[in-house]
């Protein structure tokens, strides 16, 4: 077993370090969500955590690691009898990405159960994380059905298995941490509410510090079991430090003055729900307590609104997660503090923090993890602050200036800054037609392994599903030969029968939007941009991949290379320049290239073309020829490869020419305009994306009604 990265040579990131602490020192907090670019040390110090963790007595043979002194009365491996306990580690269980339903919350011998008649029941990671750690990397990326799993367990302490009458349940009360790169996507709300605290972490820009991560690092590398011994002391010390804030914590005292503080805190920021106003007790009780005292104070309350809160305040997956310390300083500074009573003990020793022991930010939330022993570093440098996105770069060549350019000598309207988007609202579903197989999502047909039962077929692989009527059924006419006597049914292994279901699959949006100079008047591009940002937070929404192709000037330009990441493609959007001639079928054949990559890393996963511009072709960029024939060439060609497309209609004012209806003729799809893409107006528009698709040779002009 290889020797792990000590916690306490993790440098610099104070505030994962204590938000992962205080989960150590009460696990009712809730567990932590690390949000980070990639190579910030949020997998070390997360692995590194349960080493910290004081042992657990389970009752001896129990694969669910009940505590003798109170057993799972429903425990399937009970019932237990009265005895003395065995400690072992506290375990942390990691989940991968992609695990199956079986393997998180453990698989029935259903071939035993129908001809046995028993319950064959093997646990799963939830069962192994009982009264542990759960991590879960990239967890943004986790599948949708194993995301509702793990609410369920998290919300109710326990896991359920039911299967075709088999029901079993244990206790699954463990510590959740997550750690994610918002470039690959975000959590479901639902999830992400779930965390107690969450923490924004990026790597430092202090030369010092980033020196001293690598010959750690280094270090560790050429010597993993000499590096931890040189950290033994600073980790036992930790250790100790945890244990003795666990046994001062029932003794905190959460004042009437701290109360009002928390409540004023999650009301003032307007956070939805209660979770927030009990999490944020629950951490600054567990701040006092690992800072020694018995009594919360304004800076823990501080602190503790720090982290239980950035996440629970964003409004739409566009919203970068953050508070304004400011006004929490405002809020905080109307309640004053109670006086303390005096401490009767001294608060308890633990390691040298490098600073006053009420440290942390400004002073408050009852310190921070140690940096002490050998090769400390210097001061840390700053952390860059939570919600700051590196994920969108400033659009090339955007002018500084928003003052209009004379045109160019050939007529094409000059380049303009970027302008906002407009307010963004609901949009009707579009979806792929046919029935697909790729991953779980919300937008089109597709063969799950969840959703309504459509049919049973011979199991390929692992039996996961039975069709229960399907396997009497085969089964019967063979009772005569296999010599039944009794009542029961005698079922053989090539009797079984898997259920087929049908649910809902994620697509690849693939928006082709148009920035040249007929798309450039300012009241215009807003509302164009409004309509894509409706249509990225749809996306977001139904669990789809995106990507961005923009097209002016004399080519068209992949934005965003195909993402989970929607506010990484509202980013690119929203510094979206306009001006220059309009090479349509730039942007579409660019679509056809990114869509023929993506077919052979995904070919499971469908795409849906959203091709948003007014059907104008004044360039034909570096092919030649007539523009207009050769958009009309390049959108027949993703016809013939049975891409499902749509066009959003762009074209403004009295007099129109209908161009982009012409274009979605090409395309095989509709043509909706922008007023029309609204859900309350938009009747029909799936219906007439199918038929499109499903005749291709029909090429009418089609609006929705």
């Amino acid at each position: 077993m290889s020797t792990p990265y000590p916690f306490t040579a993790v440098v610099g990131q104070t505030d994962l370090r204590l938000a992962l602490l205080l989960n150590a020192v009460s696990p009712a907090v809730g567990g932590v969500l690390v949000r980070g670019e990639k190579g910030t040390a949020k997998s070390t110090a997360v692995r590194a955590l349960s080493a910290l963790l004081p042992q657990v007595d389970v009752v001896p043979g129990c694969r669910f690691s009940c505590a003798p002194a109170a057993p799972d009365p429903a425990c399937p491996d009970g019932p237990h009898a009265p005895g003395p306990g065995q400690a072992r580690p506290a375990r942390m269980v990691e989940l991968p990405v992609g695990a199956s339903e079986d393997r998180l919350v453990g698989a029935l011998d259903i071939e035993r159960a129908l001809a046995e008649g028993v319950k064959a029941f093997e646990p799963g990671l939830l069962a192994d994380a009982h009264r542990g750690i759960l991590y879960v990397d990239e967890v943004n990326l986790l599948h949708d059905h194993l995301i509702d799993l793990l609410l369920d367990a998290a919300a109710m302490g326990a896991s359920y298995v039911e299967r075709e009458g088999v029901s079993v349940r244990h206790a699954a009360r463990f510590l959740l941490v997550g750690t994610m790169n918002p470039e690959e996507g975000e959590l479901r709300p639902q999830l992400l509410d779930r965390f107690g605290l969450t923490v924004q972490v990026a790597a430092s820009r202090e030369p010092a510090q980033r020196v001293e991560v690598v010959r750690r690092r280094l270090a560790y590398e050429d010597d993993p079991a000499g590096f931890a011994t040189r950290w033994a002391g600073d980790e036992q010390d930790v250790r100790a430090r945890v244990v003795a804030a666990r046994a001062l914590l029932p003794q905190v005292r959460l004042g009437d003055a701290s109360l009002l503080q928390i409540a004023a805190t999650c009301a003032g920021f307007e956070v939805d729900g209660m979770r927030a106003d009990i999490v944020m007790a629950r951490t600054a009780t567990a701040l006092a307590a690992w800072a020694g005292r018995t009594d919360v104070r304004k800076e823990d309350v501080r602190q503790a609104a720090l982290l239980a809160l950035p996440h629970r305040r964003r409004r739409n997956p566009f919203d970068a997660p953050g508070l304004d310390e400011d006004k929490l300083d405002e809020i905080l500074d109307r309640f004053p503090d109670e006086e303390p009573e005096p401490e009767p003990d001294p608060a308890p020793e633990g390691p040298d923090d490098g600073g006053p022991q009420d440290g942390g930010p400004d002073g408050g939330g009852g310190g921070v993890p140690p940096q002490s022993g050998p090769d400390a570093p210097g001061p840390e440098a700053r952390q860059a602050p939570e919600g700051q996105d590196d994920a969108a770069p400033p659009a090339p060549d955007a002018p500084e200036s928003p003052e209009p350019q004379p045109a160019s000598q050939d007529g094409a309207a000059p380049e303009q800054a970027a302008v906002g988007a407009a307010e963004p609202f609901r949009t009707k579903m579009l979806s792929v037609p046919g029935l697909g197989e790729g991953a779980s999502g919300r937008r089109s047909r597709a063969r799950t392994a969840h959703g309504r039962t459509t049919g049973a077929q011979r199991p390929r692989g692992h039996l996961t599903k039975l069709h229960l009527a399907a396997t009497v059924q085969a089964a019967a006419p063979h009772q005569k030969a296999r010599g039944r006597s009794g009542r029961g049914l005698v079922v053989r292994k090539d009797d079984l029968r898997q259920a087929t279901r049908e649910g809902r699959e994620g697509n690849l949006v693939l928006f082709v939007v148009d920035a040249s100079g007929s798309m450039a008047a300012r009241q215009r591009m807003s509302a164009v941009k409004g309509a894509v940002l409706s249509l990225l937070l749809d996306a977001y929404q139904r669990r789809d991949k995106v990507g961005l192709i923009t097209f002016r000037g004399a080519a068209a330009e992949l934005a965003l290379p195909p993402t989970s990441s929607v506010d990484a493609a509202a980013a690119r959007l929203e510094q979206l320049p306009t001006g220059g001639r309009t090479p349509l079928a730039a942007g579409l054949l660019k679509a056809h290239e990114v869509l023929r990559i993506e077919r052979l890393r995904d070919p499971s996963r469908r795409p849906l073309l959203v091709v948003v511009t007014d059907g104008r072709a004044t360039s034909a960029g570096s092919v030649g020829g007539d523009p207009r024939e050769l958009s009309g060439r390049s959108a027949r060609l993703l016809q013939a490869e049975g891409v499902a497309s749509v066009v959003v209609d762009c074209e403004s004012g009295p007099v129109r020419l209908g161009l982009a209806g012409v274009l979605a003729a090409d395309l095989g799809g509709p043509a909706v305009t922008l007023d029309g893409l609204r859900a309350d107006s938009l009747a029909g528009l799936v219906k007439n994306v199918r038929t499109a698709v499903t005749s291709p040779s029909h090429h009418t002009t089609r609006r929705a009604a």
